[in-house]
């Protein structure tokens, strides 16, 4: 066993560390008091080559181990969630259906340009489709020569800005046995009868982009199939088990930033003749958090280097994402309390990493879907 990065991971870190203070966190607090996505900051992190991180460089990828890709987004989510949100979904939601199940036509059509300059997004859920993914009443008809899609997404990551490419979609195509079956398919934004409008006023991760999709007679040609018709539904849950090691990424990167802002705070503000730090209720406090972001770290690398062994990790990912997700609320809650009333203004970041954490515990799988998840990986 051995726990140590390779000097390029360790490479990368450093390099994606030094991006996210240095250019990330000088603009993310205003960009979330704006409700702003920073497509100028998404550009940057396109040249820095933070989309497209798994794909081959034969697309316009950058040809990484996913354990890489993983600690780029934990070092951006130590800093903003938001950012690291529009990395997590365009590489993982965004490009990794198409990537994984994509004709080469499709590779060549859309990858360059999602590794560059353009984002996607992951149309799943519905207003009666969340944790029921089977619950789509979205429809696509074929005709024999179109496919005709009606109905609506809601709460889709990076579907609605300027440089959105397009979603994968999926939808209900047929039906057997009484059950419906779903396709999924490669919706252009510039499509005739689709639009796109942002979803505003969020608690959280206010600098991302989150959209809401109306179809409404989109015709597409069999070209815009993703995979084999009738496939939508394996496809797309099978792009959550990669997507949730990317959240529980950022679970884990918002624990390490908050848990350093009340280190920090802990050791500069004094009561009673000394830094708070020296008091054991507060010693305490950060030790614990210490001690879970460690362990959460472990949890999280061995699931990704389970997929970049390719071997099975769904069960795993679950688990990470599950534990991130609470090891961020626990030591979120419990660095506010460090940091007191500073820690409840939205002059000092932890007031922000306070509001971001909160979805952590629903996207990608709440954490009860993932207790059945789980639970049935083990017999249940």
């Amino acid at each position: 066993m051995n726990f140590d990065l390779t000097k390029e991971q360790e490479a990368l870190r450093q390099r994606v560390r030094d991006f996210a203070e240095q250019v990330v966190k000088p603009v993310a607090r205003e960009n979330d008091e704006q409700q702003h996505f920073d497509v100028e900051l998404t550009l940057k992190m396109g040249k820095n080559g933070l989309l497209g991180m798994v794909v081959p460089k034969e697309y316009g990828g950058q040809g990484l181990d996913n354990l890489s890709y993983i600690i780029a987004v934990e070092e951006l989510a130590r800093v903003d969630g938001s950012t690291a949100a529009t990395i997590a979904a365009g590489n993982s939601l965004g490009i990794g259906p198409i990537l994984q199940y994509g004709t080469e036509q499709q590779k060549q059509r859309y990858l360059p340009r999602l590794c560059k300059d353009r984002i996607w997004g992951f149309g799943l859920t519905e207003e009666d489709a969340g944790s029921d993914s089977r619950g789509t009443k979205t429809t696509a008809q074929y005709d024999g020569t179109l496919w005709h899609l009606n109905g609506s997404k809601i709460f889709i990551t990076n579907s609605a800005t300027p440089i959105t490419l397009g979603t994968t979609v999926q939808a209900i195509s047929d039906e057997k046995d009484g059950k419906p079956v779903f396709t999924a398919l490669l919706v252009e934004n510039k499509k005739e009868g689709f639009t796109q409008t942002p979803m505003d006023d969020k608690m959280m991760w206010r600098a991302s982009n989150t959209g809401k999709l109306v179809f409404n007679d989109v015709r597409l040609g069999d070209d815009c199939i993703l995979g084999e018709p009738g496939e939508g539904s394996h496809m797309m849950l099978a792009s959550l088990d990669s997507g949730r090691l990317s959240i529980a990424a950022m679970g884990l990167g918002c624990a390490q930033g908050a848990y350093e802002m009340a280190l920090a705070y802990s050791k500069k503000r004094v009561q009673f003749g000394k830094p708070v730090c020296k008091f054991q209720a507060v010693a305490f406090k950060l030790a614990d958090m210490a001690v879970k972001i460690e362990a959460a770290r472990n949890l999280l690398y061995h699931a990704c280097w389970l997929k970049d062994q390719h071997r099975p990790f769904g069960k795993e990912a679950a688990m990470a994402k599950l534990y991130c997700s609470e090891v961020a609320a626990e030591v979120c809650d419990n660095a506010v309390q460090v940091m007191g009333g500073h820690g409840l203004l939205k002059e000092f970041d932890m007031e922000r990493f306070y509001r971001d954490q909160r979805i952590l515990q629903i996207g990608e799988g709440t954490s009860e879907i993932l207790r059945l998840v789980i639970s049935r990986a083990i017999g249940c």
